[in-house]
């Protein structure tokens, strides 16, 4: 189970996760995760493109390991990149440990201090951990594209009627929801485009804690 929608109360449980950013300007944040992969992420960026749209891939280190040309690709387009550990861990199933080594060896390659953990599950002391180093970035709107159970038309219904101002909307650049992003992001484009909207990508300094500005 999980929500399209992050409710407030979550995101208030949570404080020192970014959500979404506070503006009332016509910007969203559009993020993908899993890839870099030659399959999907090359199409994406043209897309991106189109729009002149910014955005934030969090990457999986393993395939930045597997696919270096398509991961210059997207900071060549001048997109912001993030963390989603090496292997697509899942926190709750994962000891801490091994966890923190998994998500380091991937701060390695994706040189970002922004954090997103697979799944969104991280226990209570990985999360402790993990805040003195890195900004966990979360999202208030789920596209839904790798769930199989979803349409098409259900996924581009989930971004439309939930993005608002600030908005950080998770879509996957992975094969397992290809199919669904093909549909969904030219219509998500197009319908904010139309309304006036422009997309933007986080902002590592403007996101890393006090703690984290002043290590850097």
């Amino acid at each position: 189970m999980y929500l399209i929608k992050t409710p407030q109360f979550i995101q208030n449980l949570f404080p020192n996760y970014t959500w979404r950013i506070p503006t009332q300007e016509k910007v969203l944040y559009l993020t993908f995760d899993d890839g870099p992969i030659p399959e999907v992420t090359p199409w994406v960026l043209e897309q991106l493109e189109q729009y002149d749209a910014q955005a934030t891939f969090f990457c999986v280190g393993d395939n930045i390991r597997k696919h270096p040309d398509v991961f210059r690709q997207v900071i060549e387009k001048g997109h912001a990149v993030g963390n989603h550990t090496y292997n697509h861990l899942n926190g709750w199933l994962s000891e801490n440990i091994p966890y923190y080594h998994n998500v380091r060896h991937c701060a390695n390659l994706a040189h970002s201090v922004l954090f997103r953990p697979p799944y969104g599950k991280l226990k209570p002391k990985q999360s402790q951990f993990l805040q003195r180093h890195y900004r966990i970035v979360m999202w208030d709107v789920l596209s839904g594209d790798f769930d199989p159970r979803l349409s098409e038309e259900q996924c581009l219904s989930n971004v439309v009627n939930n993005a608002e101002p600030g908005s950080i909307i998770v879509f996957h650049d992975s094969l397992k929801a290809e199919e669904k992003l093909r549909y969904v992001l030219p219509r998500v484009l197009e319908h904010f485009a139309m309304e006036g909207y422009q997309f933007g990508k986080l902002n590592e300094k403007e996101l890393a804690s006090p703690l984290l500005r002043a290590t850097a």
